[in-house]
């Protein structure tokens, strides 16, 4: 048996542009692997034939018990990984659902990622980096930036991953309102406004958010991390979140999301807070409808958590989470 934490994430800047024509919209985005999760256990052994059964402790979640697993990501990732390695075998993967449905935080996408490293743990048989990678973008486009995690640059339809120096991990409050957004319906929403809101401008906020990630890293004053990858490491008044900040950049889905529920616009507001203790940044997560603010300090985190609380919607205490803690907590004891 091993059990996996399923990481969320949030979206540090998600600019879309114009569909695509296989249907998809073109975006750019950086993604950002964050402490709160879900538990994913598998335990699977060697068998004639493949058997997949899935559990959940939530009824909004596909599983067998409802006949409709196979609509369940980390379902349809472990079947396809069983394909690609060769193997027939006996599985059971259990969803321990401690994340918001429908919350922008990338849910069922992390499950899907962790089924996969869950899988290759208990086969002793494990896909090379880039066919993992392949499987993940044919099964959502969330996907693959969990097979990385820290801080991530995802264009294309956000499936193209490409892994960015990490931010120092940051004190961050998570608003999980009572609403669900579907992301299907988001983007169709868009389409309706188009060309007035976001188009036009598409191809240039999607250049624009790439050229200032570029220019946020340079050679100088960088150092090599675990990952591999160069990366300052000087302190949060030199945070490269804050340069990225600076260039004001949003989440387009934001207006959609707010129209649609006001309630919204508000929680965002009691995470900006004000004055010294005001947020780093506060943004809706993905299409919604999970929201973040991020905060200098502990007790200015447990500021804004209280300010939401009052206003009567769950709000969560996490960090952001570097890609060396991302993997050295992955897997549970």
């Amino acid at each position: 048996m091993t059990r996996v934490r399923s990481f969320a994430k949030i979206n540090l800047g998600l600019a879309v542009g114009p569909n695509r024509p296989d249907g998809f919209h073109a975006l750019t985005t950086v993604y950002q692997t964050v402490g709160l999760h879900d538990f994913v256990t598998i335990t699977a052994r060697h068998a004639p034939t493949t058997q997949i059964e899935l559990t959940t402790n939530h009824a909004g979640v596909p599983s067998t018990a409802t006949s409709d697993a196979h609509k369940n990501t980390a379902f349809v990732m472990v079947e396809k990984c069983l394909q690609r390695l060769g193997l027939t075998a006996e599985v059971t993967i259990d969803i321990d659902k401690r994340l918001p449905v429908q919350g922008g935080m990338g849910a069922g996408s992390a499950n899907a990622a962790a089924a996969l490293l869950g899988l290759e743990r208990e086969l002793n048989k494990a896909l090379p980096l880039a066919n993992r990678l392949a499987l993940a973008a044919e099964v959502g486009s969330d996907v693959p930036l969990f097979l990385l995690g820290g801080t991530v640059l995802g264009l294309s339809r956000g499936e193209a991953v490409y892994p960015l120096p990490d931010f120092p991990a940051t004190h961050a409050v998570v608003a999980v309102p009572k609403v669900g957004v579907s992301t299907k319906l988001a983007f169709a929403e868009l389409d309706k406004r188009a060309p007035s809101l976001t188009f036009p401008h598409g191809d240039d906020r999607l250049e624009q958010l790439s050229r200032v990630l570029a220019a946020v890293w340079t050679p100088d004053g960088t150092k090599t991390g675990p990952s591999g990858i160069a990366g300052r490491t000087s302190d949060l008044a030199e945070n490269p979140l804050l340069a990225l900040v600076r260039t004001g950049i949003e989440n387009d889905f934001e207006e959609v999301a707010f129209s649609q529920h006001p309630s919204l616009r508000s929680t965002k507001r009691e995470l900006v807070g004000s004055g010294s203790s005001a947020a780093l940044y506060a943004c809706l997560s993905g299409s919604g409808s999970a929201l973040f603010g991020l905060y200098s300090s502990h007790a200015h985190a447990l500021e804004a958590q209280q300010r939401v609380l009052e206003s009567g919607t769950e709000a969560l205490l996490t960090e952001t989470l570097p890609r060396a803690a991302y993997w050295d907590t992955m897997f549970a004891e």
